[in-house]
């Protein structure tokens, strides 16, 4: 067999050829795209290896961390991978509800509040979320500002707050903000909504979150765009298969409900084989 060695072209950025690890600790569902199953793809794609902790383990549709207990548990392993390698990046998605409701039991906030995001190098909460974390009512984008503003003074170095209603019926907007080494940006992106309601794009958000903000060296506003747009050509690519395919529900006036959790990835798969996906993602020629 012949020995080869792959020898780095000096036109390839060198950060883009490491080999990075992910401890991913979320839900499972048996049948659908969500938690684990959502993030662990794109991950895959963008060069990460990714090792799996399921928090919980349902039948399909959404799942996320529902005791204090094992939350507790995620504290002690964050706390003692830290210790470990300082160098370690956490990203936490305080997954506690939406749309003004809370989906996970109340006892669950003050350890994610208290505890948990003010480890983390990364939050990415949505508009309820991080109204939650702070007790700011978001109303406006200065709302939103202050609220990212009381969790960098808990010690985290990012916000992006991943999904907020400051928008219009057609456009949502993101915000995010960084404070690190005495540096702050702050960023805001619109993002084009489609007539659907989705399942498992927060915990696909994150996913390509983290991965854009260590490719590119933390550089916010980039991570940020390559996050949204791969998002959205999933999402697109998502709506127009269920379109075809007629799997729509209607549950929502306007709206129809397209269950990424059965599209996802076979969006994915689609979009890797005819290479549109990957090149968006890593960004490279084929």
């Amino acid at each position: 067999m012949e020995n080869r060695q792959i020898i780095p072209n000096d036109n390839i950025n060198r950060h883009e050829l490491k080999c990075y690890k992910v401890l991913s600790i979320q839900s499972h569902v048996v049948s659908g795209y969500v938690g684990n199953k959502s993030a662990t793809f794109p991950l895959q794609i963008l060069g990460f290896e990714v090792d799996s902790i399921n928090s919980v383990q349902l039948s399909n549709h959404t799942g996320y961390v529902g005791s204090v207990s094992f939350l507790g548990k995620v504290l002690e392993v964050v706390k003692d991978l830290k210790e470990e390698n300082p160098d370690l990046m956490y990203v936490c998605d305080p997954v506690m509800g939406d749309n003004g409701k809370m989906y996970v039991p109340e006892d669950l906030l003050p350890v994610y509040r208290d505890q948990l995001t003010p480890l983390a190098d990364i939050v990415t909460p949505n508009q309820f979320e991080a109204e939650l974390l702070t007790g700011i009512k978001i109303n406006t984008r200065s709302d939103a500002v202050q609220a990212m503003e009381v969790l960098h003074m808990r010690g985290i170095p990012t916000v992006v707050i991943s999904s907020t209603e400051l928008g219009s019926d057609k456009v949502l907007i993101a915000l995010g903000s960084s404070n690190k080494n005495g540096k702050k940006i702050q960023i805001q992106l619109e993002i084009p909504q489609l007539p659907a309601v989705f399942t498992g794009t927060g915990d696909l958000f994150t996913a390509l979150l983290l991965a854009w903000m260590t490719r590119t060296q933390h550089d916010l506003k980039v991570a940020c765009e390559k996050t949204v747009n791969s998002l959205q050509d999933v999402l697109k690519t998502t709506y127009a298969h269920a379109k075809v395919t007629g799997d729509m529900i209607n549950k929502y006036p306007g709206k129809t409900d397209t269950p990424i959790a059965g599209h996802q990835i076979r969006a994915l798969y689609h979009s890797c084989v005819s290479k549109t996906y990957v090149n968006n993602l890593l960004n490279i020629s084929f």
